[in-house]
């Protein structure tokens, strides 16, 4: 497992910020939602349903939370994988209560059956609920209390018509710029204690994909290695050399990253390539290609996805000093 593919953990969660004048970046995002949560709170309203779509680690998550506090409300968690039975979900919207914001991550994973259900309870606030069975079973509407979803997809393209068009909130995340990235770092290094100067500050940014998650955990692990091997202060001398140990290379990208692009290039021959055939040849699986690996690297040019399957760019290849016309070298 890399770095950049870790399960969010407790440390994460600590340095999460708790309000909007805490969040850094998405800034047309965040001043829409500002506006949104003041009209609402001003009608007396509960927030209307926000679908956030975007890469991992770019603060989905905690926008959520955000959202709640904001509203002066308690936020409930879910995710779409473990929501199994439209009984599952009916127990959940049941025990809402009004204004409060019901947030389910991964979104796009709800089955088809348990999606249905939603539709009527975004829509109308209430459920269809069937009393007895066979012949004499009754289908009554329950009503719930108004409350907000907020769903959270790093698949947009998964969700169906119908439930997209029941959000009347959608906001797309974009990668963070390395200023932004360095706010994000000095507020964190402040939080935990940490002398971070601007050069490893700089350093960091420019190597955490555009993603605060990312950059958070080198933060981390480059603190380790200024405890251990330094005084602890993180300067551009140490963080360098520590990521250089983490195999972190001055664009961000890791060994698989390189692995990915490496296989296509020389394996086979460029591409096209199809994604479960990648997904077999470096032994990863084709959902954290898609999700974790793929979004950065087609962002910085490196890799094209075609109707025949991914391609490594020209850039791409000078990335690992490949000529353009004859590949060489093995597997990393």
């Amino acid at each position: 497992m890399s770095i950049f593919d870790e399960p969010d953990d407790g440390q994460d969660r600590a340095l999460r910020p708790r309000r909007l004048d805490e969040f850094v970046g998405q800034a047309r995002i965040v001043d829409n939602l500002r506006v949104y949560i003041r009209a609402a709170i001003s009608r007396g309203e509960s927030l209307d349903h926000v679908l956030l779509a975007g890469p991992p680690g770019l603060g989905k998550t905690s926008l959520a939370y955000i959202l709640a506090e904001e509203m002066g409300t308690d936020v409930r968690t879910a995710s779409g994988p473990t929501i199994e039975r439209g009984g599952d979900l009916a127990a959940i919207l049941t025990n809402l209560k009004d204004h409060e914001v019901l947030f389910i991550d991964e979104i796009h994973r709800l089955n088809r059956a348990v999606e249905e259900i939603l539709y009527p309870a975004m829509e109308d606030f209430e459920i269809d609920v069937v009393l007895g069975t066979g012949p004499g079973a009754q289908s009554v509407k329950l009503p719930l209390p108004r409350f907000t979803l907020v769903g959270a997809t790093t698949r947009s393209g998964l969700l169906t018509a119908p439930l997209r068009a029941r959000f009347g909130i959608h906001a797309t995340f974009d990668f963070y710029q390395p200023a932004e990235l360095e706010q994000v770092l000095a507020r964190a290094a402040e939080r935990v204690g940490v002398v971070l100067t601007p050069e490893g500050r700089k350093e960091l940014a420019s190597r955490a994909r555009g993603t605060p998650r990312i950059a958070l955990r080198l933060l981390r692990r480059v603190r380790d290695f200024a405890e251990v091997d330094g005084d602890g202060t993180i300067d551009g001398e140490i963080t360098r050399v520590a990521l250089e140990r983490l195999e972190v290379d001055h664009a961000g990208l890791d060994k698989m990253d390189r692995r990915i692009l490496h296989t296509i290039a020389v394996v086979f021959s460029g591409g096209p390539v199809g994604l479960q055939t990648l997904a077999a040849a470096i032994g990863e699986s084709s959902d954290t290609i898609e999700d974790t690996y793929e979004p950065y690297l087609i962002q910085r040019g490196l890799l094209k996805r075609t109707p025949r399957g991914r391609v490594v760019t020209p850039r791409g290849r000078e990335h690992l000093g490949l000529p353009d016309d004859n590949p060489q070298g093995s597997l990393l």
